[in-house]
């Protein structure tokens, strides 16, 4: 019924009881399910265990990294071996509660296409806690997908969105936004959130600068990624403006101190000279930027499909019969 791509990184104390909470749900609600277990570059005995499950339990399947590519990677790997129509994603840690999947799959009958998880109470450190709030809140401002968790790992998604979505980088937290772009439609439930018992956080202060970088990224290929020269333009021509403006201000002041007040310092020495001269180069950098881009984006539209499709109504074929037919 479903499929359940599990990224591992040194997680081998909570593999088992993952699989065995797993199939406790799915047992007691009739579920099928397989599990993907994908190895990335763990240094400990997790893909001897994953192993070890996967041959006792056919519904479990494991895949192994060469070394660490990084959870978007992984993710995509395991997207592309899911048979089922709805794929989990959960964190391997036993933060993420299996009991909860019934929720999701009530919500997806919803018509949603996209539930991701929110931890409403979270077991983590404040300082992980206030920064993760402070960020949802400014994907939601940039983007206009407004979930209370972007960074929560427990989501639920239809298969047919990874044909469309492509995952990079460390761009999986924002697969919902992404999805929303193409026209998906995109939900959330409140989840349980437990204490990690195993092993520590795989994530740092670093992860917050590469979510805000990541943010930027996906604010400009969600809003402008087929007309770029709508952003690069617009900063090119603000700049620019205020360049003018400066020049417009410079020239006055000139005027006033050949014919009026001569005691006025000399052009050269004002400072504004130097600011409207680098707004105007930066205005310049910026448009030509942009037409650049604009001319990429262009090429690039002879390739794949820059819109979405959720259905076609059917092909009216043979509904009227040719004159010969009816004689």
């Amino acid at each position: 019924m479903f499929s359940i791509v599990i990224p591992v990184y040194n997680e081998e104390e909570s593999l088992i009881k993952l699989v065995e909470e797993i199939d406790q749900v799915a047992t007691e609600h009739q579920y099928d399910f397989e599990i993907i277990f994908v190895d990335d570059g763990s240094s400990d005995q997790s893909w001897r265990i994953i192993e070890e499950i996967s041959q006792r339990d056919d519904r479990v399947f494991g895949i192994q990294f060469r070394r660490n590519f990084g959870k978007a990677a992984a993710l995509s790997a395991g997207f592309s071996q899911a048979k089922e129509d709805l794929v989990f994603t959960m964190d391997a840690d036993l933060q993420d509660d299996p009991t909860e999947i019934p929720k999701f799959l009530d919500e997806m009958k919803k018509d949603l296409d996209v539930v991701s998880g929110w931890k409403k109470v979270r077991h983590d450190p404040w300082h992980k806690v206030g920064p993760s709030r402070i960020f949802n809140r400014l994907v939601g401002w940039l983007t206009g997908v407004k979930l209370h968790d972007h960074n929560c790992g427990f989501k639920c998604y239809r298969r047919e969105v990874f044909d469309e979505v492509e995952l990079y980088g460390e761009l999986h937290r924002f697969v919902p936004v992404l999805a929303a772009a193409k026209g998906w439609r995109v939900g959330e439930v409140v989840v349980n959130h437990r204490s990690r018992q195993f092993g520590q956080s795989k994530y740092g202060f670093k992860r917050f600068v590469k979510g805000f970088l990541d943010l930027l990224t996906v604010y400009f290929l969600t809003g402008f990624n087929q007309r770029p020269q709508h952003l690069l333009g617009t900063i090119g021509v603000m700049s620019f403006s205020v360049g003018l403006a400066g020049l417009g201000y410079l020239a006055a002041y000139w005027i006033v101190r050949q014919t009026i007040m001569p005691d006025l310092a000399p052009l050269h020495e004002r400072p504004a000279v130097l600011y409207s001269l680098g707004a105007l180069i930066v205005g310049a950098q910026f448009t030509s930027v942009g037409f650049l881009a604009e001319l990429i984006t262009a090429h690039n539209t002879r390739g794949p499909d820059t819109y979405s499709v959720r259905q076609c109504t059917d092909t009216p074929t043979d509904t009227a019969s040719s004159p010969a037919e009816t004689s």
